[in-house]
């Protein structure tokens, strides 16, 4: 009979999201994760077969609790320049919060071009839905007018993506939240009208 776990997933996998947000998925040991989590590196292996595991974990997680608030409030937004400044913004808010570390978990974990392909497929999935949500929205705001016949949907999605990693990078490395708002705004001067 397997013993019971002494551990609370929930919590392991916010303990996890942390270490990640902070030192990249390279930079994250394994007893590093067992050490904060506070449980033997068999119990992690049983909960999340691998740290790779985990990370998946960690990554949906992450998307739920802070990528995914942004997204759902930038998304329903009435025009598509709404949407764009809606996501940048609250990027800024996200990234410069000081109650977690600075910049983008997903971003800061793809730095190191983490070696497991197991861990580069799930950060390129979540890039590539981000990207396809945000074409598709700006599709049907063409459709509907908000946008210029020439614009083009998806070179619209990859500017806002760009600029966004740009914001995280930027955090990261101690740039202001004021700083990064006027970022916002020049970028902003860009969109079509």
């Amino acid at each position: 009979m397997p013993r019971p776990r002494s551990f609370d997933i929930d919590e392991a996998i916010k303990g996890a999201t942390a270490l990640f947000w902070k030192n990249g998925y390279e930079g994250t040991s394994l007893a590093d994760l067992t050490s904060d989590i506070g449980i033997a590196p068999a119990s992690l292996y049983f909960a999340f077969d691998s740290k790779a595991g985990l990370f998946r974990r960690v990554l949906d997680y992450y998307y739920r609790s802070y990528l995914g608030r942004v997204d759902e409030k930038a998304l329903s937004q009435a025009t598509a320049r709404e949407v764009v400044k809606t996501m940048l913004y609250g990027l800024v808010d996200l990234y410069t919060d000081r109650t977690h570390p600075p910049g983008c978990l997903s971003v800061k974990c793809s730095q190191a071009y983490a070696k497991e392909a197991e861990v580069q497929e799930e950060l390129t999935k979540l890039r590539h839905a981000r990207r396809k949500r945000l074409a598709l929205r700006f599709r049907a705001a063409q459709e509907d007018g908000d946008l210029p016949p020439n614009a083009d949907p998806d070179a619209l999605a990859v500017f806002a993506i760009v600029i966004g990693w740009g914001l995280a990078f930027a955090a990261q490395t101690g740039a202001s939240r004021a700083d990064l708002r006027r970022t916002v705004e020049t970028s902003l001067g860009g969109w079509p009208t």
